[in-house]
Order: C-alpha cells, then structure tokens, then sequence
C-alpha cells in the first residue's frame, strides 16, 4: 500500500448508557412491539450558507415514503417531531467531556446545538442533531499518532426495518439515543494499521464505562484514499477483522479507475447523448426490455472497459449500474456483457443508431428510465475524471456499493429550539480519567489467565464483570467470554438475560446453591425465563446434593457395577458411569474424592 499513496481515516459513532435520551426523558431501551404508525415525505432544505446539499438533494429525488413505527414506551411526539426537543441532556454532556479528556481533545466554551439535514428517512423531521463538544486531539499507536479531528455529541438516527421499492420502513426506539461521533485525521498508514486504530478507539470509548455494549451500539465509518483518487467514506462495516480486506479492495477500486481513466483519455473516450430507442426492441425477445420504454446513451472508445474488474466480482459497469439503481430500477445493461445470456439481437443495429462503439441502456417505467440513464450516465462521464468522491456501502465479502454523494457543510444549519450550553471550568473540573485500557489489563492479570485477562479487557462485558463481587474471577471470566458465546452459537438467547440475573447467578454459585458443572444450563434456564429470580430457577432445578446425598448415589452405581472393581481402570470405569448420572448435581472434585474413598 505504500506505493499507492493510501490513506485512511475512521468516523465512529458509539452509543451513551444514560438514562434517557439526548432531547427527551424517554428511556434509551429497545422496543418488543410498535402500536404506532407514521408516514412521512421529506424534502431537502438550504442550510445556513443558503445552499441545498448535494447529498440531500439526490436522496430528495428518489422520492421515496417512509413509514415509521413507534412504541409509548421507547417514543414520544419529540421522536415523531410534533414537539420542540427538551433540554440537552447533561449527563451525555458530562460523559462527551470525558471523552474529550480521554482523547486529548479540547472542549470548546460553548455547545451550540446544529440541524443535519439528512432525508434518507432516518430521522423524522428530515435532519439529525449534533453538536461539537471538542477539538483536535490524538491517541497513540504502534505506527504512530493518530489525531482527531473532532468529538461530537448527536441524536442516534431510527433503525431500519426494510424496504420495499419506493418505501422505506423505520423503528424509532433507536431514534434519539445519546451517541459520540469521534473523527480521526487521515493518519492511518495501512489496511493493518485501520484495524489496530479502530479497536483502540473501541477500548478507550469503553473505558469510561458509560457506553452501551452489543450488536449495532457501535458503528464505524471507514474514509479511504490515495494519490490520484478521492476520499470514500464507507458505511456499515460491523467487523473490525473485515476493515483490513475493505480497505484493500477500496484501494484496488481506486486504482482500477485512474487507469480506466487514464485509458480512456488515451482512446478520446466520449459519452454521447441519451436516446428514446423503444422502436428498436419493439419485436425483441428480451423479457427485461419488452414492453418498456427504453432509453440508451452511446459510448466511443469504451470497448472492453465496461466488463473490467475493479473489485473481485464487479466491474466498472457495476459501478454505473449501482447509480441507475438509485432510481428504482434493477440496473442497466451494457455492451461488454453478452448479449446472448438477455436474449437481445438488436446491439449492433443499436451501435449503429447511436452511432458509437459501446452503449448503455436502460428498460423501466418512463420516469423511471428518465431518472435512472441519467445517473448512469453521469456516473458514466465520471469515468473521464477519475475516482468521484462517494458515500459506499460495506458489503459482507469486503466490496462496496453506492449509497450516495458525499455530503458537504451546506446540510448544517441552526438548532433554534435549543439554547446554547456553557462549558465552565467547574464542569471539566468534574471530570476525571477513568481506568485506561493498559491499566485495566494489568488488574486483571492478577486475578487470571493472561489470555482471558487480554480477552476480558477489551470486551464489552468487562463493565458487568466488574459489577460482579466474586471469589471466583477466573471463573466468572471464562463464563462471560466463552460459555456466554458457546450458547450464543447454540441459538440460547442470552442477550436478553439482564445483567442483574448473572450478577445474581454468581452470587448463588459463591454461596454453593449449585455446582460449576451446572453453570451452563442454568444460563440456558435462565434465558428462557429472564424475568424470573435465579434463586427459584436453582431451587426447582439445580440444587446441589450434600456429600451424604453423593456417597449413597455413588455405592448403588458401584454395585451396578462390579464387574468394574479390580480392573486397573476402575477409578475411571464408576467415575463415568457416576458423571453420567450426577453432572451438574455436584461439586466434580467432591464427586471424585467419594467414589475414590468408595473404591
């Protein structure tokens, strides 16, 4: 990567465990259920330079509805916008210092609230609210400083649902939830070293032990460039250890399109205009065309550049087909595929009509065909110039896809609801550093393994781990790292158990209600019934047996058995049969020192 020029930067969005939301007191919890449904059609505004963004307006023009779902209990007329937001709110305020302090950021003397205007759907009144809290600062890693950019402190955006064509479906339980974004400059040198950066950040954000843990609480954007191309922010990478293979394959995308621009330059490429050529397919065979209209646009010069990889598995007429996409068409169709896998017969008395080399087409409802050959088109031009700055999509397999055009400053506008908030020296006099990640490696390691000591530091159960007052450290660890995920990948639901019924699960085992064998399904027990006291899920279940209780249980399997006493492996023959029949009842060790005394 060094030869390329390439550089990288992270945007990360993590959510704040406070007790209710940034801009109302409704709690930051999930909902089971939505009783309430909305719809809603947004429309871009100008921000405070007057100027409409070019990232809102092309979502503007999908014209897409949205249907929000809603609950009294996570929702309230802030979320759905019939209500001026409430004061900010200052325990979210108090944790973004501390982060700031963390980070090495300056806070600035005043928070002004700001409007984003953002018309995807996510938020209900069209634009998202944020506020900048610090300035600059960095943190350290192997390869060197990386700085920041900026801390900011911003309303959680709704959680998609689904969509289906023209209409987008949201639930507004997320919406409004304290969230940190922390930027860093384009200091990452590596596809290596974005992976090292992002879990950095993560385990400095979780040492303040004020953010929530699990699956979408966190979310990283990835801004990627190098010489020659753009800067690409890429949304939705969820998989720290997939950041290394996205960056590369971004990289490669780059690179791919500076020499297909450099080709075409070399060939005079050209992009003709978009024809009507309906009449043309009016007999055809193809399914995907007939009966549509169909709009072409003629290209010069770009034989064989269309079918060119510039990922692994797409090409640059992928490229130009994501943006057709956007209009609600399936994609285009285009003169390096074969023809004969759509059943068309028509290309080259197409190439004639529009007289060029290469083309483009487009098949769909006529507003729709309008809209779509036209961003093709233009994506098409862009092939000319060179890599265009973008908002990209992670895919699971480490490519992307477009979302949409980077958004600029014109998006940003007043918050005129929300009263400045003054930053006095009493406020960052409060705040105070937590335990840094170093620091909290060291704890642990005299309390267990350093393997599970390293694990346990930079996870998120590390919080609920500390909560838990235990004569059994290790123990607790490796139930919480790898019990925990064992019955996870058994499809137990143990996300759902609250952290006060582990808390109360440890507290019974200290006490000897159960064995340690038995641990694992009592969690299991536990998940079903994550409402219930732990202590009556052990009674009725797990209770464990005395040694009097094992010794009689052990002589009646030993007389089952006697075929098995004076073999040279009797000890281990009973103590089989014996597991087989108290797992889980009893203390292993103490089961072993009976059947050796039996023997």
């Amino acid at each position: 990567m060094k030869d390329t020029g390439f550089k990288a930067g992270l945007e990360i969005h993590q959510q704040l465990d406070t007790q209710h939301k940034l801009f109302c007191e409704c709690p930051t919890s999930r909902s089971q259920s939505f009783p309430i449904t909305v719809k809603r059609k947004l429309r871009a505004v100008a921000g405070e330079l007057g100027e409409v963004d070019l990232a809102a307006r092309h979502e503007q023009a999908r014209e897409m509805t949205f249907v929000y779902k809603a609950s009294p209990d996570t929702s309230c007329l802030v979320e759905l916008d019939e209500e001026p937001p409430h004061p900010l709110n200052r325990e979210a305020l108090g944790t973004t210092l501390q982060v700031c302090k963390i980070f090495n950021s300056t806070p600035v003397g005043e928070v002004h609230v700001m409007r984003k205007a953002v018309v995807d759907g996510s938020n209900t009144s069209g634009f998202q609210r944020t506020a900048l809290v610090g300035r600059g600062g960095h943190f350290e890693t192997s390869q060197g400083r990386v700085r920041v950019t900026n801390v900011q402190l911003e309303e959680d955006s709704a959680a998609p649902i689904e969509r289906k064509g023209d209409v987008a479906i949201y639930r507004l339980d997320r919406l409004g939830i304290p969230l940190i974004e922390l930027g860093t400059e384009p200091d990452i040198k590596s596809p290596e070293h974005l992976y090292e950066a992002a879990l950095e950040i993560g385990s400095l954000l979780r040492a303040t032990r004020k953010v929530k843990r699990g699956i979408g609480t966190i979310r990283q954007d990835i801004n990627i460039s190098i010489d020659g191309g753009s800067r690409v922010e890429i949304k939705g990478a969820q998989d720290l250890k997939m950041f290394p293979e996205i960056a590369r394959r971004e990289a490669q995308r780059q690179q791919e399109l500076l020499l297909v621009r450099d080709e075409l330059k070399g060939r005079k490429a050209k992009v003709r205009a978009v024809k009507d050529v309906t009449a043309l397919f009016k007999n055809t065979k193809c399914k995907l065309v007939k009966g549509k209209p169909v709009l072409a646009a003629g290209l010069n010069g770009f034989v064989g550049i269309l079918g060119r990889e510039v990922q692994p598995g797409r090409r640059v007429g992928t490229e130009i087909s994501d943006y057709a996409k956007k209009a609600g068409v399936g994609g285009v169709i285009h003169s390096d595929e074969d023809m004969r896998k759509y059943q068309i017969s028509e290309a080259e008395d197409l190439k004639k009509l529009l007289g060029s080399d290469s083309f483009i087409i487009v098949a769909a409802e006529r507003q729709r065909a309008e809209r779509a050959i036209q961003l093709a088109v233009g994506r098409t031009r862009q092939l000319l110039v060179g890599v265009p700055g973008e908002v990209r999509k992670a895919l699971p397999n480490g490519n992307t896809e477009f979302l949409r055009p980077i958004p600029s400053a014109a998006r940003l506008y007043p918050e005129t609801d929300i009263p400045p908030v003054l930053i006095t020296s009493e406020m960052l006099h409060k705040i105070v550093l937590p335990e840094m990640p170093k620091e909290t490696r060291a704890r642990l390691q005299k309390l267990m393994s350093k393997d599970l000591a390293e694990k346990l530091a930079s996870s998120n159960n590390l919080p609920l781990f500390d909560r838990i007052k235990t004569r059994h450290p290790e123990l607790v660890a490796h139930v919480l790292e790898d019990v925990l995920t064992e019955l996870r990948r058994e499809g137990i639901s143990v996300d759902m158990i609250p952290d006060e019924r582990l808390i109360e699960l440890f507290s019974l085992y200290d006490g000897g209600a159960f064995a340690k064998e038995s641990i694992p399904d009592v969690i299991r027990a536990v998940a079903f019934n994550p409402e219930k006291p732990v202590g009556s899920i052990v009674r009725a279940n797990f209770s464990k047996m005395g040694e009097e209780e094992v010794r009689a249980a052990v002589v009646g399997i030993i007389r089952q058995n006697q075929d098995a006493i004076g073999s040279p492996h009797a000890f281990q023959k009973i103590m089989g049969e014996v597991m087989k029949v108290l797992r889980g009842k009893a203390d292993g060790q103490m089961i072993a020192k009976v059947v050796k005394e039996s023997l």
